[in-house]
């Protein structure tokens, strides 16, 4: 039986705040094909779900505040949305990797429509991103990351305020991870890109009356795709094992 129900309301918005500024970051929930009802609604249940659980961290904090209500729901939005933004660096870290890793293969058609979101993009990167993202969500990432919003009641305790400083070492050893994984997952390509480049500089020195780029184009392409055919695999599974200590070191 609810005792308070006007102190119970308020803890659940003060719990929604934080959850649903993570959905609304989020990978995957926060993309243009996923409809707002439904962004609105798994955050609710969330909220509801983890309310029990996190009360005696959160309804003390909400009931007798008065004024100082406001403030919290902004700072419960913003820790939030940095957990939010710490998984989505790391999904927009491997899109990066693809858009290189075409680069450096010659692989630049025209960008079409992606996928996820309402832009356009290359087609490989669209089929790198998408299927890093779907690896994710068939190991429960999301499981992950209601975990870590639960934890951050206990490392960001609701109503301590907000601590700008400790968001952006937060979010800069998140791109630093982020980048170093990506750098990783992206190196083979990067070595033959600058192998086969300097390889064909050289050849158009010895001949420089042959069209070596036009020559040259098809089979850095096809070099490139069996490349990306022998290591997606490798390359995707390096992907979800570095997800979990990301948000755990943010």
């Amino acid at each position: 039986m609810i005792t308070d129900p006007e102190g119970t309301v308020l803890a659940l918005f003060a719990a929604f705040c934080r959850i649903g500024a993570c959905i609304m970051i989020m990978p995957g929930f926060s993309a243009a094909r996923v409809p707002v009802q439904v962004r609105l609604f798994i955050a609710v249940a969330i909220s509801m779900a983890i309310l029990p659980i996190m009360w005696n961290d959160i309804y003390p904090q909400v009931t007798g505040k008065g004024h100082t209500y406001i403030y919290l729901i902004a700072t419960e939005t913003i820790v939030g949305a940095v957990i939010g933004l710490v998984a989505r660096y790391y999904v927009l870290g491997l899109q990066f990797a693809g858009t290189a890793a075409t680069m450096l293969m010659g692989f630049s058609p025209p960008p079409t429509a992606d996928v996820l979101e309402d832009t356009a993009e290359n087609q490989l990167t669209s089929l790198i991103s998408f299927a890093g993202l779907m690896i994710l969500f068939m190991l429960d990432f999301h499981h992950v990351m209601i975990e870590a919003v639960a934890q951050s009641y206990r490392v960001m305790p609701i109503g301590s305020g907000f601590d700008p400083q400790g968001v952006l070492i937060t979010l800069a050893n998140s791109l630093g991870q982020t980048f170093m994984i990506m750098l990783r997952l992206a190196s083979p390509f990067l070595i033959y890109g600058l192998l086969f480049n300097v390889a064909i500089g050289m050849v158009n020195k010895l001949a420089p009356q042959i069209p070596v780029y036009f020559i040259s184009q098809p089979y850095l392409i096809m070099g490139g795709m069996f490349l990306l055919y022998l290591g997606i695999a490798a390359m995707l599974r390096l992907f979800a094992d570095g997800f979990a200590p990301v948000m755990q070191g943010g």
